[in-house]
C-alpha cells in the first residue's frame, strides 16, 4: 500500500478503535493543567485580542466578570486589551468549545475519556441556544446562567456520572444517525438519548426535587445539549491520530471568527491557516447577512470525525434549516465528502445511504486534487459582541489550509 497508505490506515485503526466514555463533570481548572488565573481558552487557531472578531470579544469580557477579574463589562475589555490577560486555543489544552469557545477557570468541562489510548478531552456544557456566552453573548442574563450551570448542573451531573460509572457515548451515535441528527446542527435525538442515559443516576444520587426537575427540564428542553458532548467525543477520538509518521489525515479543524485552522497527523501540532470564511444560510426575523460574523468554533471537530456536514444525508432536515436546500442536496453533500476521505466509518452508518458508513478521515491530498473543500453545518454569530446567535447556515474549510498543508507535508517526506 505504500507508506503514506499503511499510515492513513493506522490513523482509521484509531478512529475506529476508540471508546469515548462521558466520566466527569469537573470546573475546568482542576483538571486542565495550566489553566491558571487571567488564562482563558478560545476556540479557533491562536489569536490576540487585536485581531478578536466581535463576538470573541464579548465572549472574553463576559469570561472575566464570570470568573470576577473585572465588576463591569467595560472594565473587563479594558482588562483584555490591557495585555494581562493570557490567551491560548482550546486545542492546546485538550479541550474543545463551541462557537467563541471561551473556558475559564470556574467554567465546568464534561471530561470525556478515550478508554482505549487512555487520553482525556474537556468541553463546556452547553447553555441552550440563543444569547449565549458561546455566540457572544455577556448580560447579566447569560452571566446568569453560566453560574447556574456551574454551581447546580455541574455538581449534580458529576455526581450521577461517578455513580453509574460514566456514560458510553459511540452507541449513543450510532442510534442518532438512524433517528435524524447528524450531531452538528441537528442534536434532538442524541440529547434525548442520552437524557434517557443520564436520569436514573440523576435521580438516584440528588434528593432535591425541585433541582432534579429544574437540570431534567434544562436538559430535556435544550435540544443541543448533545453538542458539546459530541465535541469532546471528536477530540477524545482524533487526538491519538496526530504524529502518525507518513499520516495526511486531518486530525483537527477550527476557527475563531478570523483565522480557519488545521492540523495534520503527519505535521504534528503545526496550524495551517487561512482567512475564515462567511456561512450561507438562513437568518431569524430581523437579521440578514449584513449582520453576521464570519464562521468561528471549535465544533468542526464534529466533522473532522465524519458526522455534521459530512452526515448531512442522515438528516434532510438540517438542508431546509440551514440554507442549504432539498433532501436531495443533502445526500449530495455527504456523497462528495466521500471523494476527500479515505474511509468509511463501520459502527456510525447511513440509513438513507443503504446504511454506508460515514465519510470518515479527511485527506488533504484529496481535497487539494479535487478541489472539493470539507463542508461544515454551523450557527451564525452577530458580527458586533453582545447580541448572539442569529442564524445558522452551511460554510466550507478555505481551500488554502490544504494547499499549505500539503507543501509542509511534501517537505517534511523530502518529495520536491
Amino acid at each position: 500500500m505504500g507508506r503514506i497508505g499503511d499510515a492513513n490506515q493506522e490513523a482509521l485503526r484509531r478512529v475506529f478503535g476508540a471508546d469515548p466514555v462521558l466520566i466527569d463533570v469537573r470546573p475546568a481548572g482542576e483538571v486542565i493543567a495550566g489553566l491558571d488565573e487571567h488564562v482563558l481558552l478560545h476556540a479557533g487557531p491562536p489569536i490576540d485580542w487585536e485581531r478578536m472578531c466581535g463576538p470573541l470579544r464579548g465572549a472574553v469580557a463576559g469570561a472575566c466578570v464570570l470568573e470576577g477579574w473585572a465588576p463591569s463589562l467595560d472594565e473587563a475589555g479594558a482588562l483584555a486589551a490591557s495585555g494581562k490577560i493570557a490567551f491560548h486555543p482550546n486545542h492546546h489544552f485538550d479541550a474543545v468549545g463551541p462557537m467563541t469557545g471561551i473556558t475559564s477557570r470556574s467554567q465546568p468541562v464534561m471530561i470525556v475519556e478515550n478508554r482505549k489510548f487512555g487520553n482525556r478531552s474537556y468541553c463546556t456544557l452547553n447553555e441552550g441556544l440563543g444569547k449565549v456566552m458561546r455566540f457572544g453573548g455577556n448580560d447579566e442574563e447569560v452571566i446568569g446562567r453560566l453560574r447556574w450551570l456551574r454551581d447546580v448542573l455541574g455538581p449534580v451531573v458529576s455526581g450521577a456520572l461517578r455513580s453509574c460509572g460514566g456514560i458510553s457515548l459511540k452507541g449513543i451515535i450510532a442510534r442518532g444517525l438512524s433517528m435524524g441528527d447528524e450531531m452538528h446542527q441537528r442534536n434532538v435525538a442524541c440529547s434525548s438519548l442520552f437524557l434517557r442515559e443520564l436520569a436514573p443516576a440523576l435521580a438516584r444520587t440528588e434528593s432535591d426535587s425541585e433541582k432534579l426537575a429544574s437540570i431534567i427540564e434544562f436538559i430535556g428542553g435544550n435540544d443541543q445539549f448533545f453538542l458539546n458532548v459530541g465535541m469532546a467525543i471528536g477530540k477524545a477520538i482524533m487526538d491519538p491520530v496526530r504524529d502518525i509518521d507518513g499520516a495526511t489525515i486531518v486530525t483537527a479543524m477550527c476557527r475563531n471568527g478570523t483565522d480557519f485552522g488545521i492540523r495534520v497527523s503527519g505535521t504534528g501540532d503545526a496550524w495551517f491557516t487561512a482567512p475564515v470564511e462567511m456561512p450561507k444560510g438562513l437568518y431569524f426575523p430581523g437579521y440578514s447577512e449584513k449582520d453576521a460574523n464570519p464562521d468561528m468554533g471549535d465544533s468542526t471537530i464534529i466533522e473532522t470525525m465524519g458526522l455534521g456536514g459530512f452526515a448531512m444525508a442522515a438528516s434532510p432536515a438540517v438542508a431546509g434549516f440551514v440554507g442549504a436546500g432539498s433532501a436531495m442536496d443533502a445526500l449530495n453533500f455527504t456523497r462528495a465528502m466521500y471523494e476527500i476521505t479515505v474511509g468509511e466509518n463501520p459502527e456510525w452508518t447511513l440509513p438513507s445511504l443503504d446504511f454506508r458508513g460515514v465519510p470518515t478521515g479527511i485527506d488533504i491530498r484529496k481535497v487539494v486534487e479535487t478541489g472539493i473543500a470539507p463542508v461544515i453545518n454551523t450557527g451564525i454569530a452577530h458580527r458586533e459582541p453582545g447580541v448572539g446567535q442569529v442564524g445558522a447556515g452551511v460554510v466550507h474549510a478555505p481551500m488554502a489550509c490544504f494547499e499549505q498543508a500539503l507543501e509542509a507535508f511534501a517537505e517534511k517526506m523530502g518529495v520536491a
